[in-house]
């Protein structure tokens, strides 16, 4: 991310961006929800006279037994769960193999057990006082920042509910193995495969919240922001955590979610009220989320003009357009340089996941990636979700052996020997090696 940030006025729409949505499209969204109040009148909203988003509050540190100082982390880290990262925290795939109960981990990771990924802390906020504010020239009557359409917690619970099952996975997942594997060097956190998780999210369609705020057929962009502290790069205060969405798929797919894995969201998770954006990189899945703005024009941020786009010699002079679809990849549930004994049948377990379509099949290998074949699914696979899977192998001689696996989803995509380099080793997607030793 580029200390000095431009205005995101002067950023214009580069090659692939998705602006041109179709009027007729947006119409035919909008008609789904024509029989909402109009704005004035709203059921569940409100225009606030005065309604600036307070400072967040500084959490605790982190209680219990952990992996390690994570600053700004409230709930405990246990080192047999998780690996810290800077601010953040990866969740460990091999621990998948035994949840608390000593039974594997199921397709829904455990609130405790979840990744978490901060830009800068885990704020804690009163579910009582917040409200969600909706402004912009994309609404009825372009309601401002400072007299926004409002929702509360309670106003958004009222409204028809919606559960969904998807993952959350951080734009830089794999990023360590640009250069472990490829011998490329980047900078950022850097996860191994661990940036991900898969929950149920109840909460209430964006689309429904836009509706009764009073969205226009003229909208273009939607953008939510968070209220965590604001990120400082090189000195400069980049604002509030925010990332614009094209309202066609915020009209599609997307989720205020006030309820994870049927509990209340927990401050690390988004408390009380996250954005879920299923398919897409994590960036989009504004985590407590305050404010909303919708236009009728493009915006920006910093977050998808100098961050989460595609930087190098692969790529256009001004980057790729903004990350949208996460890529294809599997892990094992298997800790890397684990010792197996030779000569025994051992069940390798594994997960693989698309963001763009439902995995089809994964092949594994054990010799270095000479031989293929298939593995069993465990689970009928779908979009936005993982699909585990397991292969059993023998080793018949002690020695070092190279394990792979590769998915391939329903729209063709499948992981490449190699991942295209760029430079903030974004959305690795390759074969990942995973070394084991059998003795």
């Amino acid at each position: 991310m580029s200390a000095d940030i431009p205005s995101e006025a002067a950023h214009q729409p580069t090659a692939g961006r998705r602006d041109g949505w179709e009027r007729r499209e947006l119409l035919r969204l909008l008609a789904v929800g024509a029989a909402a109040p109009a704005a004035g009148v709203l059921t569940g909203a409100r225009r606030a006279a005065a309604a600036p988003a307070g400072p967040a509050a500084a959490p605790p540190p982190a209680a219990g037994p952990t992996a390690g100082p994570v600053p700004g982390i409230v709930k405990p880290l246990p080192a047999e769960w998780f690996v810290p990262r800077g601010t953040n925290a990866e969740m460990r795939f091999d621990a998948l193999r035994a949840g608390a109960d000593g039974r594997p981990v199921g397709r829904h990771v455990p609130v405790e057990r979840f990744f978490v990924r901060n830009h800068t802390s885990t704020p804690l906020i009163d579910a009582g006082t917040w409200r969600l504010r909706l402004f912009g020239s994309g609404l009825r009557g372009a309601p401002t920042a400072e007299r926004p359409v409002e929702f509360s917690l309670a106003e958004l619970r009222a409204l028809p509910s919606h559960t969904t099952t998807a993952l959350i996975e951080c734009a830089g997942n794999g990023r360590s193995f640009f250069t472990g594997q490829q011998h490329q060097s980047v900078p950022g956190t850097p996860w191994t495969l661990g940036g991900i998780g898969s929950a149920r999210w109840r909460g209430v369609r964006l689309a429904e919240v836009l509706r009764r705020a009073g969205l226009t057929a003229d909208a273009v962009d939607v953008m939510p922001a968070g209220l965590d502290p604001e990120p400082v790069v090189g000195g400069v205060g980049l604002g509030r955590v925010r990332r614009p969405l094209p309202v066609a798929k915020a009209l599609d797919d997307v989720l205020l979610a006030y309820e994870m894995n049927g509990e209340p969201l927990t401050p690390d998770h988004g408390a009380p009220v996250r954005v879920v954006v299923p398919g897409w990189v994590g960036i989009a899945s504004i985590k407590w989320v305050g404010t909303v703005e919708v236009a009728d024009r493009p915006l920006f941020s910093p977050w998808n003009t100098d961050s989460y786009r595609l930087f190098g010699p692969d790529y256009p002079p001004g980057g790729s357009a903004p990350l949208t679809t996460q890529v294809v990849k599997s892990a094992f549930e298997l800790a890397r340089d684990a010792v197996l004994p030779a000569g025994r049948t051992h069940r390798l377990h594994g997960r693989s996941w698309s963001g763009a379509a439902p995995v089809r099949r994964v092949e594994v290998s054990v010799d270095g990636g000479r031989r293929w074949r298939r593995a069993e699914l465990r689970d009928e696979p779908r979009y936005g979700d993982w699909t585990r899977w397991h292969v059993d192998w023998r080793p018949e001689r002690p020695g070092r052996y190279e394990l792979r696996a590769r998915a391939t989803d329903r729209l063709g995509g499948t992981q490449p020997e190699t991942a295209v380099f760029n430079r903030e080793g974004y959305l690795f997607d390759a074969v990942v090696v995973h070394p084991v030793t059998a003795a």
